[in-house]
């Protein structure tokens, strides 16, 4: 009974530490931010998806819906590396002056920033706009084929999101394997147009 006693006191002093940092490291004005970003990046792609979509012919939509799943697993994939790569290996490159390696530890630095960007703005933006895009392709196809526009919905939905979590779930384990070296790639291709 005691050691139930002192398990539930630790579990409590656990998580009111926890609770206590968390509210410390809330940035705030990183999450107005995010949220205006996302607002943007959101309201662009939904404008691209709604408006183009429905005036191109059904291979040129399904291409552009394929398109929005591709970026979101691409974008979840350097999220996941720059989460999962070793500081150590950037800051020895960066003090060697290897190009890009200076941003790698800029990008590790932040990588809960690099992270929600990656994962949360532009995968589940990519993931919604996709969704967005499959409603208008099911209508053509419906309309098209004289179909059930229910089941044609559901068809189309089912597989979108089964190409959306199974690219991600490769991506991830991809992402894991290799992260030093997407990471290192990523910040290469980004300090092209990175001015300090």
């Amino acid at each position: 009974m005691f050691k139930k006693d002192k398990e539930k006191e630790n579990l409590k002093i656990l998580t009111r530490q926890k609770t206590k940092n968390h509210l410390a490291k809330v940035n705030w004005n990183w999450i107005i931010k995010i949220v205006l970003i996302t607002f943007t990046i959101s309201f662009c792609m939904s404008f691209v998806s709604n408006t183009i979509i429905p005036n191109i012919s059904l291979f040129f939509g399904i291409i552009l819906t394929l398109l929005f799943i591709v970026i979101g697993i691409i974008f979840d994939i350097i999220g996941v590396a720059v989460t999962a790569s070793d500081l150590s290996v950037f800051n020895s490159m960066s003090a060697r002056r290897v190009e890009g390696a200076s941003l790698a530890v800029t990008f590790k630095k932040h990588s809960e920033k690099v992270s929600s960007f990656c994962n949360d703005v532009i995968g589940d933006i990519c993931g919604i706009v996709s969704g967005a895009a499959g409603t208008t392709i099911s209508l053509i196809i419906s309309n098209h084929f004289n179909l059930s526009l229910i089941l044609v919905s559901m068809f189309v939905a089912a597989i979108i999101a089964s190409l959306t979590i199974g690219g991600k779930a490769i991506g991830k384990s991809y992402a894991i394997n290799n992260s030093n070296i997407i990471l290192y790639n990523f910040a290469k291709f980004i300090s092209h147009f990175y001015k300090k």
